[in-house]
């Protein structure tokens, strides 16, 4: 056993290896101190191996569920290995194979997945600076693949899909660039060859080639998908049959958000890494589940086309009217994660509940269409006519499974009785076998006029018929001894044979029939697999808009009007997330940006509400373009292509960069790659240095932004030099927040108005924070000091402060050196010829 156990373990030496021994998964070796640790189990040893005991830990077969859930969160593989041989005819060590590999990004099993969020297995292939990147959501079976060029693109994607495992060729340099990614898994370099990929895609979607898909030129990308795509079969232990479709994604189809634009936005994730106070927090109340992950993904990846916008703001309407979207909805939590269902039916890993569900979801769907029906919404019709109604399928899965199943078909129970005549014979000699020997036992003793007769059973011999040896005489001629005791016989009649026959195998049979049928149930699911899942697809995408829609109502949102033209006029907009959480009303502020005024710099008090404005701006424009009403009275909004924040701080000590350096990367790559139909915040450039050098990079950079980009930018400072840009440029304007003070004190208006900020209140900001007292009151005075002459120098009697040293700058050389110290009208034609000679030879 141990050697078959060590030859299966030598193909998977970096994975957990849950052998399956009777009743329990067994580990052994340095697997079994592992799980040991993970999961807090006894680790016990079995057997001698080198002279050493064999470290050994196990757990029950039938609760591995809860321990590989915990396991692969710790980012562990686990290889099932199962019995596939029968016990009772193998001679030696029942033969094991391995049934599959569970890991972080092949998930398709309910107890392991968040029904809110996806579950990706990404793939990376590199040439130069140009990247192939594929995504597969097993659990869903989509399929996307797409090229990127340059690091940050590369980063804001990983930022976007945020893969639970990441595979990349071992040889190349990828390492460094996702070093900190989690699930890391390098593959060997000829897991990327082309020609493996073509005709590995071209068999899994039967296409002579992937012309159809529009991708044939996507060299790395394919490269990419074919790794996957064997990975993932590997992984499986299937050709995957739900996964019929490839997509590809171009980045001219959507807003682009680099990845500290996504954190700073806080669009699914807060800063601390939690889901509370983010905008899906706020407007997610799908459904299902299949919606909010679709949500979730048009959130991370908004649109660029019109058309498509203009189309959902449209059904948005229509669902308004007569508020269709309450009984949409109505209907729509009937159907569950049909999504993830029909994966597993796919993967023949379904359970009876998900069959249940299923079955919920297909009975509903003529009700659904019953309220489609008179829509005048262009998409709601396209979806409509998506999903497909079901209703012999559904008639099947009504008759086939019970009520309120079992949560696994191992021990039966859930096929329905009437469904199968052989099932309900077996079930009822199990059933009744007391009722018959009952029945048999009064017809024997009126046949024989034995009144002492009985009929019995044991473990040892069966069924029997028992006769006091006093009786012997009487004892029919078709009885046959069984059995002798001191007092009594023991028979058997044909009768009871065959019955005994019957009843002795009747449970297990009916356990094996059961099963049959289930899989059979399975294979006629998965049979219309591909209209299931188109149905899926529309139904979430109906999910998001009736979702958008009731939100709109809620929360007081308003179509914006979207337009080609560079605009972005927010009228009394409002911060979707702090306004939620307000108990106050939300102080709204109008934000007017168009070809004649591109950038405000904005001043005011910290905590007046600076980035709170700024962040508004963003996400309303990120709302308009998935197609949400927005939280204002009225919005005009221009198509941007990218949205850029550098907003806070925040240091990377794991990657050796100071809180300055990420402020400056990021300000870099907004220098970079922002455009005139971008939108850029910007907050507190340059505060993470010295004060002049903050000052000249954060006036160089807003100068950038203004004369030569020409993106719209709202530009928060403190430094107030920054007021006078708009005398130099037209295209600038300034704006504040408003405060007001009393008693010391400061009150927070929250109100944007024209113009610079008066002055910046942060010793009384200091007070509100619990600076104390006898602190901010030094500070006042030193304040009072400063502001008394512009010359803090002079004033202070301190000398000039020292020149700071350019890092870069080359040393100067020594023959400049001797120059400067050469004064000419001292020199005689003599000394000069020599001087020049010597200057020569220093340059050589």
């Amino acid at each position: 056993m141990m050697q078959q156990y060590l030859r299966i373990k030598a193909e998977h030496p970096d994975q957990l290896l849950f052998y399956r021994m009777g009743d329990f998964y067994e580990l052994f070796f340095d697997d079994a101190k592992k799980a040991s640790r993970l999961l807090d189990i006894s680790l016990t040893a079995r057997g001698k191996s080198a002279g050493q005991p064999i470290p050994m830990a196990g757990i029950p077969y039938h609760a591995a569920e809860s321990y590989i859930g915990r396991l692969v969160k710790t980012g562990e593989s686990v290889v099932i290995c199962e019995q596939i041989g029968d016990p009772a005819t193998s001679k030696g060590p029942v033969e094991r194979a391995v049934a599959r590999i569970i890991t972080p990004g092949t998930l398709s099993d309910e107890a392991f997945l968040d029904e809110r969020r996806d579950n990706l297995l990404v793939a990376l292939c590199q040439h130069q600076d140009r990247f192939g990147l594929a995504c597969m959501d097993i659990s869903a079976g989509r399929f996307s693949i797409q090229e990127i060029e340059g690091d940050s693109a590369l980063n804001a994607e990983l930022e976007r899909l945020r893969p639970a495992e990441l595979l990349f060729d071992e040889d190349s340099n990828l390492a460094t660039l996702v070093d900190r990614q989690a699930g890391l898994r390098p593959q060997a370099p000829w897991h990327f060859e082309i020609d493996s990929a073509n005709r590995l895609l071209c068999q899994q979607f039967e296409v002579q080639s992937l012309q159809a898909f529009g991708c044939e030129h996507l060299q790395l990308a394919i490269r990419a998908a074919g790794c996957l795509l064997q990975y993932a079969r590997d992984t499986q232990r299937s050709a995957l049959p739900h996964i019929r479709r490839l997509q590809v994604e171009q980045q001219q189809e959507s807003v682009l958000l680099d990845a500290a634009t996504r954190r700073n936005l806080e669009i699914d994730q807060n800063l601390s890494g939690g889901s509370d106070n983010t905008l899906a927090k706020v407007i997610d109340q799908c459904a299902t589940p299949m919606g909010s992950r679709l949500l979730r993904r048009w959130l991370h990846r908004p649109l660029r086309n019109l058309k498509q916008l203009q189309q959902r703001q449209a059904a948005l309407h229509w669902l308004q009217e007569e508020y269709r979207y309450e009984t949409i909805e109505t209907c729509l939590r009937n159907v569950g994660d049909s999504e993830r269902i029909l994966s597993r039916v796919a993967l023949r890993s379904a359970r009876p509940r998900d069959l249940e569900r299923l079955r919920s979801a297909l009975t509903i769907l003529p009700e659904l269409q019953t309220h489609l029906a008179a829509t005048t919404a262009t998409r709601v019709n396209q979806l409509a006519g998506q999903i497909a109604e079901f209703p012999q399928l559904a008639q099947l899965l009504n008759k086939a499974i019970i009520d309120n199943p079992p949560v696994i078909i191992r021990d039966g129970g859930v096929i329905a009785e009437g469904f199968d005549t052989e099932l309900d014979e077996l079930r009822n000699i199990s059933e009744n076998a007391g009722e018959y020997l009952l029945q048999l036992e009064a017809k024997e003793r009126d046949r024989t006029g034995i009144a002492t007769l009985k009929v019995g059973y044991n473990r040892v011999h069966g069924y029997y018929i028992e006769i006091g040896k006093a009786q012997d005489a009487t004892v029919p001629g078709d009885y046959i001894r069984r059995q002798t005791l001191k007092n009594a016989e023991r028979y058997i009649t044909p009768e009871l044979k065959a019955f005994e026959d019957k009843a002795l195998s009747a449970k297990s049979r009916a356990l094996a029939r059961e099963k049959a049928l289930y899989d059979e149930l399975l294979e006629t699911v998965a049979a219309q697999l591909v209209p299931l899942q188109e149905s899926s697809s529309a139904i979430a995408e109906l999910d998001v808009l009736q979702n958008l829609a009731e939100r709109a109502v809620s929360l007081d949102y308003v179509p914006p009007h979207l337009t080609d033209e560079p605009v972005l006029n927010i009228q009394r907009g409002r911060h979707p997330v702090v306004e939620a959480v307000l108990d106050e009303p939300f102080v709204a502020n109008d934000l007017a940006l168009d070809t004649e005024r591109r950038m405000l710099v904005i001043t005011g008090p910290n905590m007046g509400g600076k980035s709170t404005y700024m962040r508004q701006a963003a996400l309303i424009t990120l709302l308009a373009h998935i197609g949400s009403y927005v939280p204002a009275s009225a919005a005009d909004i221009g198509i941007v292509d990218r949205i850029f924040t550098r907003m806070g701080s925040s240091d990377d000590l794991a990657g050796g960069r100071s809180t300055f350096m990420v402020e400056m990367t990021e300000t870099a790559n907004i220098m970079h790659n922002a455009t005139s139909r971008s939108l850029v915040l910007m907050d507190e450039v340059g505060r993470g240095t010295s004060t002049f050098d903050g000052l000249s990079l954060a006036w160089a950079c807003a100068e950038h932004l203004a004369r030569h980009t020409e993106a719209f930018t709202l530009f928060a400072t403190h430094y107030f030099e920054l007021t006078a840009l708009p005398e130099q440029l037209t295209s600038v304007f300034n704006v504040h927040l408003t405060a007001v003070e009393h008693n010391d004190l400061i009150v927070f208006l929250h109100e944007v108005k024209e113009g610079p900020a008066s002055q910046s209140y942060g010793l009384q900001v200091a007070q509100l924070a619990g600076v104390p007292i006898e602190v901010v009151q030094q500070a006042r005075q030193k304040l009072i000091q400063l502001e008394q002459d512009v010359s803090v120098g002079a004033q202070l009697n301190t000398p000039p402060p020292p020149v700071q040293n350019d890092m870069f700058a080359q040393p100067e050389h020594k023959a400049l050196k001797a120059l400067r110290q050469i004064t000419p009208d001292d020199l005689t034609p003599k000394q000069a010829l020599e001087l020049l000679y010597q200057l020569k030879a220093q340059c050589q």
